[in-house]
């Protein structure tokens, strides 16, 4: 399966107005934003996991990161509220599940494969710094290596954002929303940029909060080797 699978173009994916698609594992369900491969993929998506709804054990080959959008996520490794932000590198395993209920988003098979460096970080414990080189922009960096940088960023209303994607960039709008290109970003829109690509963001009447990674597409993505 092949779905926005053209990097060199921009993406932009607004998934609270899609359906949700079901996946192999009763009660979890599925908004697809990006994806190479069939049930073994390089994917970006957005995942509802039902109440009660668990996953059966499995390793992560090619490692999964995610952040948590709403309720609790739940695996052996501990409860993971909204706001919390997850790196499980290669060859890590989990049997994934919620109580309550869920929904994360989520990247598979995005990792260096050598990587081990695994994250779990409760954003709502942290604070965000001023961006002194950009007014009304506050940032949270969460993750950063040679390969890429994961933040959360907070627009002030009315603020302009330069979005420079030297090595490629991804958007999501947490909350509040942003215009860009003309088009409206709001809740759980993506926005994928390729390299090189620059455009301009201008936060709402609410002002944005957004999960940004960058850096990461300098390598043209390919799907696993064993995606079949």
């Amino acid at each position: 399966m092949q779905l926005n699978a053209n990097f060199d173009e921009r993406v932009a994916v607004h998934a609270a107005q899609m359906p949700w698609q079901k996946s192999p594992m009763p009660g979890v369900e599925r908004r697809m934003l990006d994806r190479l491969g069939d049930e073994v993929a390089r994917a970006t998506s957005i995942v509802r996991y039902a109440p009660a709804s668990h996953f059966s054990p499995h390793i992560h080959t090619g490692g999964e990161e995610f952040y948590v959008l709403d309720g609790v996520f739940q695996d052996e490794h501990g409860d993971f509220s909204a706001g919390s932000y997850i790196r499980n590198p290669p060859e890590t395993s989990h049997t994934p599940g919620s109580d309550e209920g869920c929904i994360i988003f989520v990247k598979l098979w995005q990792f260096d494969l050598n990587d081990r460096t695994q994250v779990r970080t409760d954003t709502n414990t942290l604070d965000f710094i001023s961006d002194d080189m950009r007014a009304g922009v506050e940032l949270m960096p969460l993750f950063a290596d040679s390969r890429e940088a994961v933040s959360l960023e907070r627009w002030a209303a009315g603020t302009i954002v330069a979005l420079d994607a030297v090595g490629g960039m991804e958007v999501l709008v947490l909350d509040g929303g942003f215009v860009e290109g003309g088009e409206d970003f709001k809740a759980q829109s993506w926005l994928r940029l390729p390299v090189g690509y620059a455009t301009r963001a201008v936060a709402g009447p609410n002002g944005a909060k957004v999960w940004i990674k960058a850096g990461h597409l300098r390598e043209t993505p390919k799907p696993p080797a064993n995606s079949r």
